[in-house]
């Protein structure tokens, strides 16, 4: 993507793609490492790694569109294939947002009468996802990329598709309230953090996808409501880090030390990208007159695959020195009432 802005700054990139970069990251580094600890009737694990992989995927496929379609049209094949997979996959997205919500943290729903709000909701996501699928018009997120499956004389289906979405997901998340008003001790503070951040999702999501088009103000959706919805979508896999640590549902040492390392692996490398590709694209077109030439992005990948090994041991090395804290102090899961993970 930094390549995509330096080399064509004026073609878009996917509008969703810090939204999905952080989910992509956060929920699967998260789901990862605990899934398989949780017991096999609790599928919370599972559904982290889910939102992480489909996020990750929305993001591939909107940015590959975006690049063979617009930035260097006919350049890759399959373009409009993912514009179209763009155009409905953020609809089963939102949905795993929303189960997320109704199973969180036992992994079964609140009570039994929540049971058919569950199956409204599964119905909901596949209805929109088709009606997504096949509706005309600009693909959200992609510029001028419009719905190469879109049947003409349809409506846009949209703005319902998001109202109604967004309500479902907001519907789940207050499940958490009927959690909390019967839990106790380890399950309560489990709720507390993850109602929290949950919160702030919802209201930046609000602000983002209805108000903002309500009132047709744009600055509301990107100044208020992009930056609650961010951090948000960051603080959920954070949350649940917070739970794990406090109330040793898992073993977040791990957890934390993967996040630290990879994230600042990431932003060096990042920068190292940034650096030399545009420096040697300079030196390239004054030595061959070609602009945008593929040997930069060749020599940078080479220099970056010999970087990360390295790099890697050495700041896993300064995140286990002066980042964190061993404690021995491990206290009896049974006195808070935790759940044992299965190793």
């Amino acid at each position: 993507m930094v390549a995509s802005r330096e080399v064509h700054p004026d073609v878009p990139v996917f509008g969703q793609w810090v939204e999905d970069a952080v989910v992509a990251v956060g929920f699967s580094t998260v789901g990862a490492i605990v899934a398989h600890r949780f017991p096999p009737r609790n599928p919370i694990g599972w559904l982290f790694c889910a939102l992480g992989l489909v996020a990750a995927v929305l993001l591939f496929c909107g940015e590959y569109a975006a690049y063979s379609l617009l930035a260097r049209p006919g350049s890759l094949p399959g373009g409009e294939a993912m514009a179209w997979i763009s155009s409905w996959l953020w609809v089963a997205h939102s949905g795993l947002f929303a189960f997320l919500g109704l199973l969180f943290p036992d992994g079964r729903l609140p009570t039994p009468r929540w049971r058919p709000f569950a199956w409204l909701v599964g119905a909901a996501i596949l209805a929109g996802s088709i009606a997504m699928a096949f509706s005309p018009g600009p693909v959200d997120g992609l510029g001028s990329i419009r719905n190469p499956l879109g049947i003409g004389g349809v409506p846009n289906f949209s703005g319902p598709v998001e109202v109604i979405v967004f309500a479902l997901t907001f519907a789940a998340a207050t499940s958490l309230l009927v959690r909390l008003r019967g839990a106790s001790g380890v399950e309560q503070q489990q709720i507390k953090w993850f109602a929290y951040a949950a919160a702030v999702l919802a209201c930046g999501a609000f602000v983002s996808y209805v108000v903002s088009d309500v009132v047709d103000a744009w600055w509301l959706r990107w100044e208020v409501g992009f930056v609650a919805t961010v951090v948000g979508l960051a603080g959920l896999p954070v949350a649940l880090g917070i739970a794990i640590l406090k109330y040793r549902l898992h073993d977040i040492d791990l957890i934390i030390n993967l996040t630290l390392v990879y994230g600042i692996l990431t932003a060096i490398l990042a920068g190292v990208f940034e650096v030399m590709v545009v420096s040697l694209q300079h030196v390239l077109l004054v030595l061959t007159h070609e602009e945008d030439s593929q040997l930069a992005y060749f020599v940078t990948a080479l220099v970056m695959a010999a970087l990360f090994e390295p790099l890697k041991r050495r700041i896993d090395a300064f995140v286990e020195r002066r980042l964190l804290q061993s404690d021995d102090g491990d206290g009896d899961p049974s006195e808070t009432g935790a759940t044992e993970p299965v190793d």
